[in-house]
């Protein structure tokens, strides 16, 4: 399996780095086959000591991980309020002692330790202070770590001029933003329950007294206005229990203006990603108004089962997250198109596994039955097929980077070409691969892997960044004209 001429790998690559870390909750036991956990105890001891020790211990707590951290007390004293059932509620503790029960409470997880993969690109927001025929980029990232822990974090680069690739620092400490009440949406709740098949009198009661757009107050308000004698049936309970868990699937993440893209991290922020955030394809969306926003799809993963998710944000700084409904959104590998195409708003997907397909998204916000695109087929793409993020718009269709898996779970990324008007008709397809792993990208933490979540054209030239056996990310070019001449037609 070799990649031919076209494209060009540069040597310029993104390295895991053990050193970013984030914060999170730490309960001593709570995963052992105990009847309780040890916090109990431990609590009694940190408030057993006096109070120049507790405020020693803290300023050593602090000199030693402060500057590691975005607001790292503000952490601690989160972290003391979810555990402040430990402490009897007649005890008044003083801010130190507080804060520091919060820093016992704690522990650091390095969010890429055990890999870095499956990038995508996007313009940035910011496009200040910028040379001719420079771009700049917003990348994202799948970080893993221990547990086989997936989030999305991100990177920012310069494209340009011609060939040249400039890679920003990544120095100083994470934050996992905010999380805030978002704005839902009832047909999307409508469609979740539609999906789990839940459609008796109660969720349509709900469904009936809830406004287009609501928040998390507004929501129990209505469920407090079921009337009692529906609230009796037998079932009652268990639909008012799905209400509740299709609500939690959407949330919303802020993070502060003043801290830059390359130390936010998305982290799992309810049950049904616990496990995960997987493979983030980020694109820059047009509305039909003109306007220019970021969305992206992700896989959720609890452990057990997988979701299909939307990112969505107006400047990567605040962002919505809303379940995707729908056959089409069925399994991994969604990917959006950057605008509507004659009022219909489509996707590439792989709903049977194995398939790139396209799906259309109805009137009830659920995602449509597939139409197959491409099919296991070749050599090296015998086991599956699948995309490699957002199709890119040229003026000889939409450019759809692929992936394909052949022998030994080897995995290389092709291209084929879709109707500007009819993206359910394949036009042409690239006869062999684009890129495959090479010497230098066999070996890591899943070995035999190059993979993309999105690339970007600029200024007739596709970026490409990509995964190299989720150890590192790497970078290759190719030149748009050179890539749709050696494609044939389908």
């Amino acid at each position: 399996m070799t990649t031919g001429e076209l494209a060009v790998r540069h040597h310029v690559t993104l390295e895991p780095d053990p050193r970013r870390v984030i914060v999170k909750l730490f309960v001593p036991g709570e995963d052992a086959a105990l009847a309780r956990t040890r916090a109990s105890g431990l609590v009694e001891r940190i408030t057993a000591l006096d109070d120049d020790a507790a405020a020693r211990l803290l300023d050593e707590v602090m000199h030693g991980f402060g500057s590691r951290h975005h607001e790292l007390a503000a952490t601690f004293r989160h972290h003391f309020d979810l555990v402040r059932h430990r402490v009897s509620p007649e005890r008044e503790l003083p801010p130190t002692m507080r804060t520091l029960i919060g820093a016992f409470f704690s522990h650091e997880y390095a969010v890429e330790a055990a890999a870095l993969c499956n990038p995508s690109m996007v313009e940035h927001p910011d496009q200040s202070a910028l040379a001719a025929g420079q771009l700049r980029v917003a990348i994202s990232l799948r970080q893993i770590g221990e547990g086989h822990l997936s989030s999305i974090g991100f990177a920012a680069a310069v494209l340009g001029p011609g060939g040249d690739l400039a890679l920003a620092p990544r120095p100083g400490p994470l934050t996992v933003g905010t999380r805030v009440s978002p704005v839902h949406r009832r047909d999307l709740l409508a469609a979740g329950l539609t999906e789990e098949a839940y459609d008796d009198e109660v969720s349509a009661t709900v469904l009936g007294l809830l406004p287009e757009r609501f928040d998390d107050q507004q929501f129990e308000q209505t469920l407090a206005r079921i009337p009692p004698d529906l609230l009796h049936r037998a079932t009652a309970q268990r639909t008012v229990e799905q209400l509740r868990r299709t609500i939690a699937d959407s949330y919303s993440i802020v993070f502060p203006d003043e801290v830059p893209l390359s130390r936010r991290v998305l982290w799992p922020n309810n049950p049904s990603e616990s496990n995960g955030m997987e493979d983030a394809r980020f694109v820059r969306v047009t509305g039909d108004d003109g306007e220019a926003s970021y969305r992206a799809t992700y896989t959720a993963y609890d452990g057990r089962q997988i979701a299909s998710r939307m990112l969505d944000s107006a400047d990567l700084t605040r962002f919505e997250v809303t379940p995707m409904r729908g056959p089409g959104a069925r399994n991994k590998g969604v990917a959006l198109f950057p605008r509507t195409i004659e009022g219909r708003h489509v996707a590439l997907c792989r709903s049977d596994g194995e398939t790139l397909g396209l799906t259309v998204l109805d009137g009830d916000n659920r995602w449509g039955a597939p139409v197959p695109l491409l099919r296991p087929g070749r050599a090296w793409s015998l086991i599956q097929v699948g995309n490699c993020g957002s199709p890119l718009e040229t003026d000889a269709g939409w450019l759809v980077l692929t992936h394909g898996v052949g022998p030994m779970r080897q995995y290389a990324i092709g291209a084929i070409l879709l109707d500007l008007h009819q993206p359910e008709r394949v036009i042409a397809e690239l006869p062999g691969v684009l890129l495959a792993p090479a010497a230098g990208d066999r070996d890591g933490y899943v070995p035999n892997v190059v993979y993309s979540c999105g690339g970007l054209l600029h200024q007739g030239t596709l970026w490409l960044p990509y995964g190299a056996s989720d150890a590192r990310v790497g970078f290759a070019t190719v030149g748009v004209t050179a890539l749709l001449d050696a494609m044939r037609e389908g």
